[in-house]
């Protein structure tokens, strides 16, 4: 199991790592916005498998490509957590950053490489989608 928490620690979770169907790094604008850097890099993880204590904040929006996107975030620190996708009811996107221990994820993919910094420039070990990928 790995833990995980806001800054502030008022929004706890707890995951295990065992479910995590993969990790990549989104470098479209809205998560370059919303994190205030580069990208955003994240676990994606069945719902099932990530236990999330206390109460989050939500900012909903539509993604460039037409998904309904749900950021959530710590109501008293801010700290982005989770992102839930209404297209994809089962999943819980995990921000890496926000976990005690983040050095099991498997990072496979490069999103939105079209739209990445010149400053913080793409993995190119990995493989980059120049958008999302095809479902």
């Amino acid at each position: 199991m790995v833990h995980g928490s806001c800054l502030c620690g008022q929004v706890e979770f707890d995951l295990d790592e065992a479910q995590a169907v993969g990790g990549f790094h989104c470098h479209c604008a809205d998560c370059r916005r919303i994190t205030g850097s580069g990208k955003a890099s994240m676990a994606i993880m069945p719902q099932s498998g990530v236990t999330i204590k206390g109460d989050v904040k939500r900012y909903d929006s539509t993604g460039t490509e037409g998904m309904h996107l749900h950021r959530a975030f710590c109501p008293n620190c801010g700290s982005q957590l989770f992102t839930f996708v209404d297209e994809m009811p089962d999943v819980i996107y995990v921000k890496a950053g926000t976990m005690d221990r983040s050095d099991w994820i498997n990072f496979t993919a490069n999103f939105w490489g079209q739209s990445a910094c010149s400053w913080l420039p793409v993995d190119g070990s990995i493989t980059t989608f120049e958008k999302n990928p095809s479902a």
